[in-house]
């Protein structure tokens, strides 16, 4: 199940090592998660329903305009610490975090799919420290997974 925490920016932008390596105006920061399970058909479905997310506000103030009609940006950045899981004590645990040789290609998928929808793309280091800026314009913060792809006990499959 990719996870993806999406929060509306006024802007954002990454570092490493002293540079930026990816920035935005107005948009969203989008933190992704990718899990041992997971496909391109999660990337496909996630990029979208990001790319679909109707948060802005229109002229009656209501949220409602998804991130092309704002013209905004998207700035992601991986972060496989998403998916630590600390019940079992208090040092996490990522076993459910995917691999980084399973995860960068999904991770870029995940890009390449937005882009392909018309959304510019901003993008962090896979694998590096990197510092995270951000203004929060709201705050709005989403969580998103696909989830939904799979089937729902009690539901025919």
């Amino acid at each position: 199940m990719m996870r993806a925490v999406v929060q509306r920016v006024s802007s954002a932008r990454v570092v490493v090592d002293g540079k930026t390596t990816g920035g935005i105006g107005c948009g969203f920061l989008v933190l992704l998660g990718v899990t041992t399970a997971d496909t391109g058909e999660e990337a496909r479905f996630l990029a979208s329903k990001v790319a679909r997310l109707r948060v802005f506000v229109d002229d009656a103030g209501k949220m409602n305009l998804a991130l092309g009609q704002v013209n905004g940006g998207a700035l992601v950045v991986s972060q496989f610490t998403l998916y630590g899981d600390a019940s079992q004590g208090n040092r996490p645990s990522f076993i459910d975090a995917a691999r980084p040789e399973r995860a960068e290609p999904l991770y870029m998928q995940f890009c390449r799919e937005l882009e392909a929808l018309g959304i510019p793309v901003g993008r962090g280091v896979f694998g590096a420290h990197m510092d995270v800026s951000l203004v929060n314009d709201g705050p709005v913060t989403i969580l998103l997974d696909t989830d939904e792809l799979r089937p729902r006990k009690g539901k025919a499959e």
